[in-house]
């Protein structure tokens, strides 16, 4: 696969924790690292590593937190995979890149509608992510001739299924271009420990209806693979 493109960059980021929920998003990323640090002539420098967290913001919360744990030399850990597009803004096929990590449903249900942990008081539901990064990897990924796109990705325990959930959820996060289920959980165990994070996501549906007929994780995995050769070359 020739992804034609080339960046010239110095990174800060030695050693790099990627995280995924599934087994076929993990082959996903190791290939497109491994052909990236081919043909940088960086093969077997083990700047990646490239670990499983299960499904969900808890076992991702969790996973990360643990292996964070006796693993401490991390000073990036990027949340990968593939999610759900909001149409228009990140259609199927497409990557999407978080500016921002929000825990969509972390909140209460109140009489004027939803409320986030942020407006209670009890916290936030937001984690920032390493400036800069998001737009250097949508411009390389651009400039190849793929599309990308950078916004707020959501994590949610329940995905959407239907245009009910969804419309709610623009309305509630202006701009959100994604959503999946891990960013949040392995996001907030690096953020505790004070390292950067980053959330990739390549589209495979559009959040809406549920029509699992419409999916197409085959070209999401793709997607996922050409990401994350470009995120070799950023990096």
């Amino acid at each position: 696969m020739d992804f034609m493109t080339r960046t010239e960059t110095v990174s800060p980021y030695k050693h790099i924790l990627i995280m995924t929920a599934v087994e076929a998003e993990r082959e996903a990323v190791l290939r497109g690292v491994a052909k990236a640090e081919i043909e940088q002539g960086q093969e077997g420098k083990a700047k990646f590593d490239v670990q499983l967290c299960g499904v969900g913001p808890i076992s991702a919360a969790a996973e990360a937190a643990a292996y964070l744990a006796v693993n401490p030399q991390y000073d990036l850990v990027i949340s990968a995979g593939i999610g759900g597009g909001f149409p228009g803004l990140a259609d199927i096929g497409s990557i999407a890149i978080a500016d921002s990590i929000i825990a969509a449903d972390l909140g209460a249900e109140t009489g004027d509608g939803f409320s986030s942990v942020d407006e209670l008081g009890f916290g936030s539901s937001r984690i920032p992510v390493e400036p800069a990064l998001p737009e250097r990897l949508m411009n390389a990924i651009t400039a190849a001739g793929w599309p990308a796109c950078c916004g707020p990705i959501l994590t949610l325990s329940t995905v959407t299924g239907s245009q009910t959930t969804a419309d709610e959820l623009s309305r509630r996060i202006p701009g959100a271009v994604a959503e999946a289920m891990e960013g949040y959980g392995a996001a907030f165990a690096a953020h505790r420990l004070g390292i950067p994070v980053m959330e990739i996501r390549a589209i495979s549906n559009a959040v809406g209806p549920r029509d699992r007929e419409s999916w197409r994780i085959g070209d999401a995995l793709q997607a996922l693979e050409r990401a994350s050769y470009f995120l070799a070359e950023v990096l």
